[in-house]
């Protein structure tokens, strides 16, 4: 799914090529969803945020040479509202899929969650992490770092690990969606194309502002 691409967000020079791109987290039920928008955007920890449908947040993030804007739609992982969360993700353009690693059957579910994107989007049209939140509870884990990237890998999907409450690889997570969704548009390959040939990608990143919005859809 093609970005949006805008003349100016009001940061930079007016030489920088600037994008907006959505981004959706997905994951069941008290994963750390929202947890970890408002880590990212608030620089804040909240241990409960249940969802209401949706929640919307926006971060703008300064590169070396593009503007980016990430609009951030966290959906409810509660079942009742699994039948309206395509609403949501159409037209996205990176999708978090969170689990966490102390409750397996979240990891399961992250599955399932792909095979519904799957249906949505074609191979290459989405950039797809698979998330497993809250590493502060290592001692609890029930999935092993090696499972879960090794069905990333298989699956041409980001893998990371994160801590919404350490604050552990949060900013990495939606830095790396930032990262391939630009080098994506400058060379006209698929973000998940390069995700099967480029280990890492390096771009200077300053974090600039972000607003907050929550609704409940």
């Amino acid at each position: 799914m093609a970005p949006r691409r805008t003349q100016r967000l009001g940061a930079g020079p007016s030489t920088e090529q600037s994008y907006i791109y959505k981004v959706v987290l997905l994951g069941s039920t008290a994963v750390g969803k929202s947890s970890i928008a408002f880590r990212y955007v608030k620089n804040d920890f909240r241990e409960s945020m249940p969802t209401v449908g949706c929640s919307f947040f926006t971060q703008l993030v300064c590169l070396e040479t593009a503007t980016i804007k990430l609009e951030i739609w966290d959906t409810a992982g509660q079942e009742k509202y699994h039948s309206v969360c395509h609403l949501y993700y159409r037209g996205a353009n990176a999708a978090l899929l969170v689990y966490d690693i102390a409750r397996k059957t979240t990891f399961t579910r992250a599955k399932l969650w792909l095979r519904e994107l799957e249906k949505e989007f074609l191979h290459d049209e989405i950039v797809i992490v698979l998330v497993g939140n809250k590493t502060d509870l290592a001692a609890q884990r029930e999935v092993t770092f090696e499972e879960a990237e090794e069905f990333a890998k298989s699956k041409s999907l980001i893998y990371m690990e994160t801590s919404a409450k350490s604050n552990h690889n949060v900013t990495e997570v939606f830095m790396a969606i930032g990262k391939f969704q630009v080098r994506s548009c400058c060379t006209g390959s698929s973000a998940r194309e390069m995700l099967r040939s480029v280990p890492a990608l390096h771009i200077k990143i300053q974090k600039c502002h972000s607003t907050l919005v929550l609704k409940n859809c």
